[in-house]
């Protein structure tokens, strides 16, 4: 195990030396090193790669998560602060914010995100989840359908929305999103991706993945 981990991990580096501002390598070499308990090595790799990419939303993204993972919240509030100002119309980053914030400020949050993003899917499915978790079922199922209306090719968003209506619909409503998801057939998105591009995946249509992808999703809270 401790010789393949080294072989993966040399190879990375390799490919990094050869294309040192992919920002795909950079974030699969940061995990494969937080995963190992390699904290700093994780953080330097991510630094580096937001010198090669300035305003790389995705990058700050990855450095934000690894402290919430690592249960260093005012780490990775400071850093939201710094990425925000390098990023001010990140999507990504705004949707990440909102839930980032202590609960009683969530709202607020939300509010300036749509101020700076009105119109990014990621910002509008986080104000969907807001209101799920504050139990706003119409809420929830409107912010839902704007982000898929706005982003059809959204797959977060799709997963989401059905994952909603395996809690709170009927089966005629999850059968209805089922429909028109196929119909789209979404190519992105950060949860949609990690399952339809899984190799053990790889046969899988719109009609399996969609319910794959709503069960690895938890409901917010």
């Amino acid at each position: 195990m401790l010789v393949r981990y080294y072989h993966i991990m040399f190879g990375l580096m390799e490919q990094i030396k050869k294309c040192p501002a992919s920002i795909p390598l950079r974030l699969l070499l940061s995990r494969l090193e937080e995963k190992a308990g390699h904290l700093t090595k994780a953080r330097s790799v991510l630094e580096k790669g937001r010198l090669k990419n300035p305003q790389c939303p995705e990058l700050w993204l990855e450095a934000i998560r690894i402290e919430v993972r690592g249960g260093k919240q005012n780490i990775a509030m400071t850093l939201m602060a710094k990425a925000m100002q390098e990023c001010p119309n990140s999507g990504i980053l705004w949707a990440e914010a909102i839930f980032l914030a202590p609960r009683p400020q969530r709202k607020s949050r939300s509010v300036d995100a749509l101020k700076k993003c009105e119109h990014d899917p990621h910002v509008l499915l986080a104000v969907a989840k807001l209101f799920w978790a504050e139990h706003k079922t119409s809420k929830c199922k409107e912010w839902l359908a704007r982000a898929v209306k706005i982003d059809p090719d959204f797959g977060d968003a799709w997963a989401y929305k059905y994952r909603f209506e395996l809690q709170h619909g009927t089966e005629e409503q999850q059968e209805a999103i089922l429909k028109s998801c196929i119909k789209t057939e979404p190519r992105h998105g950060e949860m949609w991706c990690l399952v339809s591009k899984n190799i053990k995946n790889w046969r899988q249509h719109t009609d399996e993945l969609l319910p794959i992808v709503a069960k690895t999703l938890t409901p917010p809270v």
